[in-house]
């Protein structure tokens, strides 16, 4: 304080409380006279309500009232209870001076003289008009308004004389640093900071950064009173008198401790979504061999299978066996672990409202974004209902706004939309219907011709060595393929991206369908049944018909669908279970045959991966994954045959 006296003796208590009532810009403080007449008005009351000093000045502070506030005297009962009760405070509209009007949060404290005569009134306003309309619309209940009065204690707001010694001291930052008024008032701030920070001259630097541009902001590791660490996000703004110089700090701090653990928590998975775009690679590299190496893996199975039935029962054999069996199936496990990170694995498809989806992440996305980024959101409230995937439409849009993130490195702002949309025919690249478009536009640096034609190709990237891999656009791509749908990118040099997922919109049919109740499992499998078996590859064809037989079916061998369309047309048949990736007559094709002649024959398929044509009936038909266990195929059969 002797500080301040020294560098402006002008300056004493009163007038450093006018120069920081003044610099609030957010709240309406001003005076009044015991009647209601205005005798003083601060920046802030002129930015929200409008009225210049020499405007409001003399004027009865009701003129902020609605008419109907004022027909009913609420102005004069409010200045009556801080009268009678010392203090009013409460909540209503009010009107600015071009007549528009403000939810205003109402404080007003009486003055009186060390007589107890009452000179006047002390009112503060602040405009709650937005804060009001976000929490009607989330929230309305006793609950969440006590947790709204609780917040205000989550922020420790002090004040710093010039060197930074604490000066003022609030509820918050009692709570939250854990120090009483007397135990830190004219200490200095550093006393929150940690050694090793203290060392380093952060305090220095923070309060240097605040006096040359007006403002510091930051989060670090604070201390408290205790010695217990927090995780602070600190803002500390200069506060000068009229010759300009600094005559002290305004600082806000808050415990953010949960939301930067949160944040480390998006961060580690971020790292495995990194992670798993690098498997994508190793799904892409083995998806075209997966079929030989699942029909390998299918023969030495059921071989190994049918003769551990048949062999004698010699443990030094059968433990030679069963190591060879557990062999075959870490090699299947290990196929199947990589086909999941190709475009080639099975989609959980299900209904999907798109607004829904993205509003529940936009926490995740906000947080991925971090300080310098903004994004904003322009949803319907109701949109028509997709068929996908939602944890991989998650992370297609959540790839998509980090690399606008990325295009940004000096921040900008993220518009995140989404729009039904109409393809006519012969217009455009996708079929002829309803589309739901979901689109993140960035402020970036844009692309130009030459890398657009890149973009989705799978290892390009644009980002350093180690930032990417080349590879999320391709998977974003896969997954609207996939739907039905495309992605769609739009960017000049200069002008930002626009990333567009375009998915058609289901109707009420295929919502059905998909929701519908899966087949039960019969409780007994049928035996005796006549089976055509096909497949071209003649090592798994031979262990498919002995573990049919073992089961005691009557199987007829085919090595291509047109063979065994002859044997269909020449005797009874029960069931056939086909290969899908054979070289004349692939299984669906075969399938669609059997569809025309014989509607009601059980199709079991067996595939190695789920690439199956789109929009045919065979694309549900039962399949069974290679390489499959005789337990397996049982099972299959009892499904369709029962």
């Amino acid at each position: 304080m002797e500080s301040l006296n020294r560098q402006d003796p002008s300056l004493n208590d009163e007038g450093r409380f006018r120069l920081l009532v003044d610099a609030i810009t957010d709240y309406a403080i001003y005076m009044l006279s015991p009647e209601g007449i205005i005798t003083s008005w601060n920046t802030g009351a002129q930015r929200f309500k409008g009225y210049k000093p020499s405007e409001i000045l003399g004027e009865h502070f009701s003129r902020f009232y609605l008419e109907e506030d004022r027909a009913a005297g609420t102005p004069e009962r409010a200045l009556a209870t801080a009268k009678e009760q010392g203090r009013f405070e409460g909540e209503g509209w009010r009107q600015r001076k071009d007549g528009s009007r403000f939810w205003a949060h109402v404080i007003i404290d009486p003055i009186r003289h060390p007589s107890g005569e009452l000179i006047g009134f002390a009112k503060i306003t602040r405009d709650l008009t937005e804060r009001r309309a976000a929490e009607n619309a989330i929230r309305q209940s006793e609950e969440q308004f006590r947790r709204l009065v609780q917040g205000v204690s989550d922020y420790a707001i002090y004040m710093l004389d010039p060197s930074g010694n604490v000066s003022s001291w609030n509820f918050g930052a009692e709570r939250i640093k854990g120090y009483r008024p007397d135990e830190i008032i004219g200490r200095h701030f550093s006393t929150f900071y940690t050694l090793e920070d203290r060392a380093a001259g952060m305090p220095q630097t923070a309060l240097g950064i605040a006096r040359a541009e007006g403002r510091f902001e930051r989060e670090g590791w604070r201390v408290r009173k205790d010695g217990t660490r927090f995780w602070a996000s600190v803002v500390i703004d200069a506060i000068r008198g009229d010759d300009g110089q600094v005559i002290g700090f305004a600082k806000i701090t808050r415990d953010i401790t949960e939301k930067m653990e949160t944040q480390r928590a998006l961060e580690q998975a971020r790292e495995e979504l990194f992670q798993s775009q690098k498997m994508e690679a190793i799904g892409q590299l083995t998806g075209g061999i997966a079929h030989d190496f699942n029909n390998l893996l299918m023969a030495v199975l059921g071989s190994l299978e049918i003769l551990k039935k048949r062999m004698p029962q010699d443990r030094s054999l059968t433990s030679l066996v069963d190591n060879a069996m557990q062999g075959a199936q870490r090699g299947a496990a290990l196929t199947q672990r990589m086909l999941a990170f190709s475009r080639r694995q099975e989609l959980h498809m299900e209904p999907i409202d798109v607004s829904g989806l993205v509003r529940g992440m936009m926490d995740m996305l906000s947080r991925s974004l971090g300080p310098l980024t903004r994004i904003e959101t322009s949803f319907p409230i109701r949109l028509p209902t997709i068929l996908t995937d939602p944890n991989q439409l998650e992370m297609a849009i959540l790839n998509l706004v980090v690399n606008a993130r990325d295009a940004m490195p000096s921040g900008g702002r993220i518009l995140l939309r989404a729009a039904e949309e109409s393809v006519p025919s012969g217009k455009g690249l996708l079929p002829p219907g309803r589309y739901i478009r979901i689109a993140v536009i960035d402020e970036g640096e844009g692309m130009d011709a030459k890398t657009m034609e890149q973009a989705i190709t799978p290892f390009f990237t644009t980002k350093g060595v180690g930032k990417g891999t080349g590879l999320g656009l391709s998977m974003v791509q896969g997954l609207a393929s996939q739907s039905g749908g495309r992605l769609m990118l739009k960017s000049r040099l200069g002008e930002g991206t626009t990333a567009e997922l375009w998915f058609p919109v289901v109707t009420l049919e295929q919502v059905a369908e998909v929701t519908a109740d899966p087949p039960q499992r019969a409780e007994n499998t049928p035996r005796g049944l006549r089976i055509v078996a096909v497949d071209d590859d003649g090592l798994v064809l031979m262990n498919t018909t002995l573990m049919l037989e073992d089961l005691g079916h009557t199987v007829f061998e085919a090595m291509a669908g047109p063979e065994a369309l002859e044997i269909m047309r020449k005797q009874p048949v029960d069931l056939v279970i086909c290969d899908h990736a054979m070289p004349r007559m692939t299984g669906a094709e075969l399938a669609e045959v059997i569809r025309e002649e014989w509607p009601e024959m059980p199709i079991i398929l067996a595939t190695g991966y789920a690439e199956l044509p789109e929009g045919t009936q065979i694309a549900n038909l039962p399949r069974l994954g290679k390489p499959f266990s005789q337990a397996q195929l049982a099972d299959a059969i009892s499904r369709v045959a029962s």
